[in-house]
């Protein structure tokens, strides 16, 4: 696995922590989530877009059926 360091500033940092504490998960749980989520947008874009179309119009459906 590769690793990168990074530049924060002193007030990016404590906010990372802050949320990284609030999560209860370290930073670096935190950033690889955030860093999955970022670069894989269109499953999670995807699968909620389908979930509020399947729930929005599930009567519509059972009409239908």
């Amino acid at each position: 696995m590769a690793a990168i360091t990074i530049d924060l500033s002193d007030k990016q940092l404590q906010q990372l922590q802050n949320l990284a504490r609030v999560n209860g998960i370290s930073v670096e749980v935190l950033l690889q989530a955030s860093l999955e989520d970022w670069l894989n947008p269109q499953t999670s874009t995807f699968t909620n877009a389908t979930d509020y179309v399947l729930t929005r119009n599930a009567e519509l459906y059972r009409c239908l059926a």
